[in-house]
């Protein structure tokens, strides 16, 4: 099987459910947005959140995605930075306990944390404080890292520091890496197009978006942006969340309706686990079509849940629901 390489910020989630959004408009946070925060406001946040039930595990973007992986039965790894302290003990040793490779370095500042708030119906907020995250720079970065792998993910949010993605790409495509890049959040798209667009033009090979991250990067509604990002790359894929998601390679085009769910508890890692189902579905040697049905298994499932960990029961249906697909 190939194996995948993930690259991102490596967070610790602190989560939170909300009654209400009153929380939000008081701390000044857009509902549905991913806003980076210095150590001030996050002791702020830490303060609201004493007050209230939060549940930890391990976060971010590629990070969800890597280890959902390894719960399939991947053998992924994963590049990124974290504090000598212990949430990075945390983080490092429950992601190798998934089975993940991890090239983890360590920063001088505390492991990043990623204050969730879920609101009402699921939808989910982030206020990140980076951390040692932050610190992963491109000289830190080799090209043996990259060897043995056949797919890089790469996350959005790395966008704060444009010579860490380029650094990083470019390693990945001159040891033959297809490259695979998540949008991450429309604001950092609105904020970064024309970087993205550079990116995406000379180096991705496959492109993960949300329906408003595909408007943020088009200013189109999602088929037509599907046509534009899919002009720019091999596999443009768009997610439009209750209708399912679109995905173009060429003129190959397939649209897949998501798994009915009885309810949405949380939308945390539902991207991520997507681009995992994908991705596996991929490395299985699957067509499109079933690419997209095993990245709507495994959302299903995650949205059903506060966080991304999932219980062992729930993964051995995923497996069951996969087999399916695969032999259908």
């Amino acid at each position: 099987m190939d194996k995948i390489l993930g690259m991102g910020n490596a967070l610790v989630d602190i989560l939170a459910v909300l009654d209400n959004d009153l929380l939000l408009e008081e701390l000044n946070l857009p509902k549905g947005s991913m806003q980076l925060i210095n150590e001030e406001v996050l002791q702020k946040v830490r303060g609201k959140f004493a007050s209230l039930p939060t549940h930890r595990a391990t976060g971010g973007a590629a990070c969800n995605t890597i280890a959902a992986l390894a719960k399939l039965g991947a053998t992924p790894g994963l590049i990124g930075k974290v504090g000598e302290d212990e949430n990075g003990r945390f983080f490092t040793a429950t992601l190798q306990d998934y089975g993940v490779t991890t090239n983890l370095l360590s920063g001088g500042l505390p492991t990043g944390i990623a204050s969730t708030f879920i609101s009402p119906g699921g939808e989910r907020t982030f206020c990140t404080y980076l951390g040692a995250a932050a610190t992963l720079k491109a000289e830190d970065l080799s090209p043996e890292m990259f060897e043995g792998y056949t797919y890089f993910y790469i996350e959005g949010y790395l966008l704060q520091d444009h010579d860490l993605i380029l650094r990083a790409m470019q390693l990945a495509k001159q040891a033959g890496l297809q490259i695979c890049l998540d949008m991450a959040s429309y604001n950092i798209v609105e904020e970064e197009r024309e970087f993205f667009a550079m990116l995406i033009e000379r180096y991705v090979d496959i492109v993960f978006a949300n329906e408003s991250e595909a408007r943020a990067y088009t200013g189109k509604d999602p088929m037509e942006a599907l046509d534009e990002i899919s002009s720019l790359c091999s596999v443009a894929i768009v997610k439009t969340g209750k209708e399912g998601s679109l995905i173009k390679k060429g003129t190959e085009f397939v649209q897949v309706t998501p798994v009915p769910v009885e309810k949405v508890v949380d939308t945390t890692g539902a991207g991520d686990f997507y681009a995992a189902g994908f991705l596996y579905g991929l490395v299985c040697g699957c067509s499109l079509k079933k690419c997209a049905q095993i990245s709507s298994i495994l959302a299903g499932q995650v949205i059903q849940i506060v966080g991304t960990e999932l219980k062992p029961e729930q993964w051995n249906e995923i497996k069951l629901n996969i087999d399916r697909v695969l032999h259908a």
